[in-house]
Formats: C-alpha cells, sequence, structure tokens
C-alpha cells in the first residue's frame, strides 16, 4: 500500500483500531444481468484490494433477486473477469438466492413488530402518493391492515395465489421522510418466473434495499462498499438492520464516486441493446466497455489494474478521458511486445537489379525495452510497401518514398524509385525500384542520406491475414444512445500481409506493428489457416489532434473537436496550456497523452518542469511524473509532498543508467513518499542495486532450469515461449533485482 491512503482505507483502519471488527471482510455483489465492464473493474480492485490490504477476505456474491433479467451466462462471465483480473475469492460464490428463505423469516420479523405492510395499491397510485422533495407523501389505505393479515397476505403471495404485481409488501418507515427513499420503500414483490437456480421454488423477490443489507450480515461483511448512486440507500440499509435489531458487529454502508469514461456508456441496459440490436457482435466485442471485450481486443489485465490505479477513489463523481486508459495499454505493451512488419494496403514494388533472396537478421525489441529475441526477415526482388509510403507529388514534411526521395526499408537495404505503374483509370498499382547493396542496415557505407524507414514485406514469402481496426464505438464525448455510434469503430482488413515469423514461430500473441498499433492474435477467431489480428490501440491517441471538416462542423457545431482540444477533456486548452502541449509534444517528444496530462494539470506540469531542471531526460521524467507522482498529487500541494524534484531526478538517473529497474523505481518512490528519504541511500541500505554480473546470476539460471526439467524439454522441442518462463522465474528469484537485459541473454545462452 502506498503511504497516502484513500478515505476508504482510512475508514477501515479507523474501525480496525477502534475494535469495531476483527476482521475485515468486503463484499463485491454485481446483478448478474450483464457482463460486467470497466466500471465494475474500479469496483473489484476496491473491494478485492482493500481486503487484501488488511489481510480479510472479499466474497463474491450475485445479486440474483430478479429473475427475469438473469443468467448462468452472466454469472461465469463475472468469475471470469474477476479470475482474469488476478483476485481470488476463496472456497465459494456466494448468492443472494441462498439467503431467501432466511429473508423471508426477517420479512415476518418485520411484519411482526408492525413495521411492515402488505400493499394492494397499483404502480400509479403508489407513484402519485409518494408526494415530491417539497410535499410529503400519502401512506396507503391498506397500511392499515392488522399483522395477522398481513402475515396472512404475505403468505399467500408467497405460495403463488396471486398475479404479478397484485401486492407487494413495503416497510413501514416515514411517507414525510426527506429522504424518499424511506418513504415506505418496497421489500419483496411478485413475480411469476422461473430463477436460473432456485427454479420455481419462490415467486416472491426481495427488493435490493432488503436483501442487500441482510445479505452482508449473514456473510459477516464490515464494509459494504457501493458507488455514490447508493448514497440515499444508506438510510434504508441502516434501517432494516436496526429495526431488526441484530446482533454485532453488523456492517455499515460506505460510497465512491462511480467510474465514469467518456466516449463511453456504462449503462449495462443500453450495452445489452447494442448486443440485441447488432450493433455489435456480443457482449466480447472488442469495442465494447466489457472486460471480456477488453480481453478479446488485447487488453491486459496489468494495463487495467494500473489505469484504475491511477484514477484512485474519489468521493465526487468525475468523467474520465478514455485517453488515460489508452495510455496504461500502450505503456504496459511498449515494455512487452514484440515488433514485426505487416502492410495493411500493399503497393508492389519490384526491385529491378537484385536478383535472388536472402534473409535478413532483426531483434524484436528496440533498444530502450529489456527483453531478447529476433528473427530472420526474407527478402526478395518483389517486395510489398504501404501504399501511402509512396507519393508521387512531394508534400512539405513528407520523409517516405517518392521519386526523387529514396527511403530505408525497414532493417534492409535503401530504394530509389525508378519508374511508377499505373493501370488504365491512373491509379498507381507497382513501383520499379533499385536498391544499394552497400546501403543494408548496420553495414551502411552507401553515404545517402534518408529521413525514415517505411515497413515491407517479402511478396513470395508474405503470410496473408485479417486485421479487424476498431475504433471507438461512439462518436460523441457524451453518447445518449445508438445515434451516436461510430460509423467507422470497425474496419475489416482481409487481404493484409505480415512478415512469415510472426505465422509460422509464433514468439507472442500481442505485437507491435510498426508504425501501425499494437495488434492481438484473437483468441476466438485466430487460426493457422486464417489468422486473424485484433487491433488493440494505436501508437498514439490518433483522436487528440482530429478536427472537424467544415461542412461537418456546420452541421454539427456543438461536436466539433478543435485541434488544440485533446480527445476527452471538457473544455478547451487556454493558451498557455496550448503553450505547453506543443513544447511536450514537438520539443520533448513526449506522446500526446503524457503531454495532455502534463499541460492540463498546473501542479504537475510544475513539478515536471523543476525535475527537467536538475536532469535533461524528458521522457523517462515524464512517465515517472504522469503515473507515480501524480497519484501523489492529486490531494496534496508541492510543498506538502515528501520528496522534492532532485529526488525524482536521482531515481531516473538510477533508472536510467540500468542501476534500477522499473519494478525497483516503484518500490523506491513508494519509500520516499513515505519517508522522505533520498532514492540513492534507500538503494543503497535495501540493497536494491540492480544485479548485472552474470556470475550471480548464472547459479540461479542453472538452479531454474535444474529444477524444471519439463520444461527444459519443451522448450528444446520448439515451444520458444518457455523462454519467457524461465526469465520470469529468474526474476523472481531475485525479487525483480536482476537486469532482465542481462537475464535474457544468459538464459538464452543456457537453453541452447
Amino acid at each position: 500500500m502506498s503511504e497516502k491512503k484513500d478515505f476508504l482505507r482510512l475508514k477501515v483502519e479507523e474501525d480496525l483500531q477502534a475494535g469495531k471488527y476483527n476482521k475485515v471482510i468486503t463484499r463485491f455483489p454485481p446483478e448478474p444481468n450483464g457482463f460486467p465492464h470497466i466500471g465494475h473493474a474500479k469496483s473489484i480492485c476496491i473491494n478485492f484490494g482493500i481486503a487484501e490490504d488488511y489481510e480479510g477476505f472479499c466474497n463474491l456474491r450475485m445479486d440474483d433477486t430478479n429473475p427475469t433479467k438473469e443468467d448462468t451466462k452472466y454469472v461465469e462471465a463475472l468469475k471470469d473477469a474477476v479470475q482474469w483480473l488476478g483476485f481470488n475469492w476463496g472456497d465459494k460464490v456466494h448468492f443472494t438466492s441462498d439467503y431467501f428463505p432466511k429473508l423471508y423469516e426477517y420479512a415476518i420479523q418485520l411484519i411482526k413488530m408492525g413495521k411492515a405492510y402488505v400493499d394492494s395499491i397499483n404502480e400509479e397510485e403508489m407513484r402519485e402518493f409518494r408526494g415530491t422533495v417539497k410535499e410529503a407523501g400519502k401512506r396507503s389505505i391498506y397500511a392499515n391492515r392488522s399483522i395477522e393479515e398481513n402475515l396472512e397476505l404475505f403468505e399467500k403471495m408467497k405460495n403463488g395465489e396471486f398475479k404479478d404485481g397484485e401486492h407487494v409488501l413495503r416497510a413501514k418507515i416515514d411517507m414525510s421522510a426527506a429522504n424518499m427513499k424511506l418513504r415506505d420503500p418496497l421489500l419483496y414483490r411478485i413475480r411469476h418466473a422461473h430463477h436460473f437456480r432456485t427454479n420455481d421454488d419462490w415467486c416472491i423477490y426481495p427488493m435490493y434495499d432488503f436483501a442487500h443489507c441482510l445479505s452482508d450480515y449473514l456473510e459477516g461483511v464490515s464494509h459494504s462498499i457501493c458507488t455514490l448512486e447508493f448514497e440515499n440507500n444508506r438510510d434504508i440499509y441502516n434501517w432494516v438492520l436496526d429495526t431488526l435489531g441484530l446482533e454485532l458487529p453488523r456492517p455499515y454502508q460506505h460510497e465512491f464516486a462511480r467510474l465514469g469514461i467518456n466516449y463511453t456508456v456504462m449503462s449495462k441496459r443500453k450495452l445489452l441493446e447494442l448486443v440485441q440490436g447488432g450493433q455489435v457482435s456480443g457482449w466480447d466485442d472488442p469495442r465494447m466497455p466489457t472486460i471480456a471485450g477488453y480481453k478479446r481486443r488485447g487488453y491486459t489485465k496489468e494495463s487495467i489494474l494500473n489505469f484504475c490505479d491511477q484514477i484512485g477513489i474519489a468521493k465526487a463523481n468525475s468523467m474520465v478521458d478514455v485517453a488515460q486508459l489508452e495510455f496504461c495499454i500502450r505503456d504496459d505493451l511498449n515494455k512487452k511486445v514484440p515488433r514485426v512488419m505487416c502492410v495493411l494496403d500493399p503497393l508492389k514494388v519490384t526491385i529491378e537489379n537484385y536478383e535472388g533472396s536472402e534473409e535478413i537478421d532483426a531483434s524484436y525489441y528496440p533498444h530502450d525495452v529489456p527483453k531478447e529475441g529476433s528473427r530472420k526477415i526474407p527478402f526478395s526482388k518483389e517486395i510489398f510497401i504501404e501504399k501511402d509510403d509512396f507519393c508521387e507529388n512531394l508534400p512539405k514534411g513528407y520523409f517516405r518514398l517518392t521519386p526523387t526521395q529514396p527511403v530505408r526499408l525497414r532493417h534492409g537495404f535503401i530504394i530509389t524509385c525508378k519508374e511508377v505503374i499505373k493501370d488504365s483509370n491512373g491509379n498507381i498499382i507497382e513501383i520499379k525500384a533499385q536498391y544499394h547493396p552497400n546501403s543494408k542496415s548496420g553495414e551502411d557505407t552507401s553515404g545517402i542520406k534518408v529521413k525514415s524507414a517505411i515497413q515491407w514485406v517479402s511478396s513470395k514469402d508474405a503470410k496473408q491475414i485479417e486485421v479487424r481496426l476498431y475504433d471507438r464505438l461512439f462518436k460523441d464525448e457524451a453518447p445518449e444512445g445508438l445515434e451516436d455510434i461510430n460509423p467507422n469503430s470497425l474496419k475489416v482488413i482481409k487481404d493484409a500481409l505480415i512478415e512469415p515469423a510472426v505465422i509460422t514461430q509464433k514468439p507472442d500473441t500481442r505485437f507491435q506493428f510498426e508504425r501501425q498499433g499494437y495488434f492481438y492474435a484473437d483468441p476466438i477467431d485466430y487460426s493457422d489457416e486464417k489468422p486473424v489480428f485484433n487491433k488493440i490501440v494505436g501508437l498514439k491517441d490518433s483522436w487528440a489532434k482530429k478536427s472537424v471538416s467544415k461542412e461537418n462542423a456546420k452541421q454539427e457545431p456543438k461536436k466539433e473537436v478543435r485541434k488544440e482540444q485533446v480527445v476527452g477533456s471538457e473544455t478547451p486548452m487556454n493558451d498557455e496550456q496550448k503553450e505547453l502541449f506543443e513544447k511536450y509534444t514537438n520539443e520533448l517528444k513526449l506522446n500526446s497523452e503524457v503531454a495532455n496530462i502534463l499541460a492540463r494539470d498546473e501542479k504537475l506540469s510544475s513539478f515536471y518542469e523543476e525535475v527537467l531542471k536538475e536532469l535533461n531526460s524528458p521522457i523517462s521524467i515524464a512517465n515517472i511524473v504522469v503515473t507515480e507522482v501524480a497519484r501523489v498529487l492529486k490531494e496534496k500541494q508541492i510543498d506538502e509532498l515528501k520528496f522534492n524534484s532532485k529526488q525524482i531526478a536521482q531515481l531516473v538517473k538510477m533508472l536510467d543508467d540500468e542501476t534500477i529497474s522499473n519494478k525497483i523505481a516503484k518500490e523506491v518512490f513508494e519509500e520516499m513518499s513515505k519517508i522522505g528519504e533520498n532514492p540513492i541511500t534507500i538503494v543503497e541500505q535495501k540493497g536494491l542495486v540492480q544485479i548485472s554480473d552474470p556470475a550471480i546470476i548464472l547459479p540461479i539460471i542453472e538452479e531454474i532450469i535444474a529444477k524444471n526439467p519439463d520444461n527444459l524439454e519443451k522448450y528444446k522441442a520448439g515451444n520458444k515461449k518457455l523462454l519467457g518462463f524461465f526469465v520470469g522465474q529468474v526474476l523472481k528469484n531475485t525479487g525483480g533485482k536482476a537486469n532482465p537485459k542481462v537475464v535474457n541473454e544468459l538464459v538464452g545462452l543456457k537453453l541452447q
């Protein structure tokens, strides 16, 4: 846990210190009437996270009190989401239906106390009698029924002697209460419907406000944590438990702000409409904000957890920029996935002065990613490049191939255009080119200067794949319904071409297609015969500087997006923010999401500028400031921080010098936040210096290989993915202190 605790954890600690509870027990109580979405991920992280932090446990409980909407498939989707995010609910999944007999007994108890009655007015009358915020309500005449009559009617309701809606059970509280939730709320209603667990045993079902608090009590829950929309329901929660006089300890409800994300709908009702209406392929459509959708699209659990950690826990509702979630997945994948070449819109290039074929050695990872791995890329006379990587008329700032401008083939040679071949309609269908034999990447002695490198594939060796280009499902920042769906949210390319190693060697399931974005082998539709890849996210925020054409702007002026208005921001940037944004993106080369966060937050940008004065490492500093420092600055002023800009610069310097790893840097930062100690001192005192000495690492590698003979055999038989297993074991064994680059290299040598 970080030193700066949110208000929920502070409450938990207060209760523990006061001896209110012996053990912290939370619960995650979704209704199984749809697939869980990103908002549920936040709730999962809070409830399971708090339980873990205080050595308690969290129950997974299905709130299955509405048989007309619930289904076993939703139960399984909820279980899968919790497991995928890395949380454990123990031996048993709880269901509210487990407590139906006991809840019925509690309802009988309230009737006998004169605190509940069977009402027989219709819904329209009930709404009319409820009153308004300014006017007291009017109690139903049926509230005067005797206890005996209420008991008899309630039993008949249970026995199925009445139709749906003919009667309800209501609490007798206060029809003039300022909190309208207390104006004789419903406790039970009749539903003649088949329940997926209790079958037809029951035809009356408890309402949420009655079942929820009592289920918490029966499970021994200490802290019932829910979203802010249930704040007014807290009075009913307390009324039921207090009126029944249940034995202590009893649970108490605490609320936090629910997650709202722009360009996204979080209503399960609206999401169900999309599924049933065929606007998406299902609950796991990669455009859906469901956990299943993110999972199928290729998001990692680490990116979701990091996003939930970054947005924090607040008491007031607010809108989060979807670009922040996209930043989290880019940030995670950037350090993990292989880089490969794929051509989405092929244009044939014939290299006239080249004969035969060869293989070019190329690393899967850039120098700043601490992973090892390479492949051989076939090169031949006929290749394909992206159509938009050739331009016949050289525009300003265009650095790719033109009739007068050579370009480098990524990892390969420099080529020069010699002739442009067109069809009868004037469309370019082929480029005749020459290559420069002495210009091979890494061995270039040609002296030719080029300003960019483009991706390409060999015509005879490339593999054809289907690529699904996903974009945001809604085009409006605050979507209302189907009318706001983005018509370009999915584009399918059936004939994209990719270098063969991706398909034949399968070095991973997630890749960065260079200059295109991050992609994931679809876990359902992918096959060796028909490879299918989903676009996870672009390399940078393609929405950040989109502008609407004048024609469209005239038609929809309220939906205009100015160039300086980064997507997701509620207001355009002011002049000072725009100037910072331009500086950060153009001069310091920060990506647009990071630049947007810094430019819009005065405290954050001020701190960032101070660190820059200490160390010229803008990208590394920005990454730590927007992720780690930002969390602390949410609730503190700069002069309240226990660390300063100089110390952050020292931390980044150790990271840049590979004295410590990224994992250790996070640990050191947490310690700095708590005690304000110099990071160099923390690293020295705790022995956190990154281990790069092969003499220390090799014995650990040998021991791990010796303990895993089966995996060693599988690796030698061709399962090269197990390299990651051995590397991971070494890093785990050293507490994350071993240098990943060194470990990768040494493990690779030892496994040969």
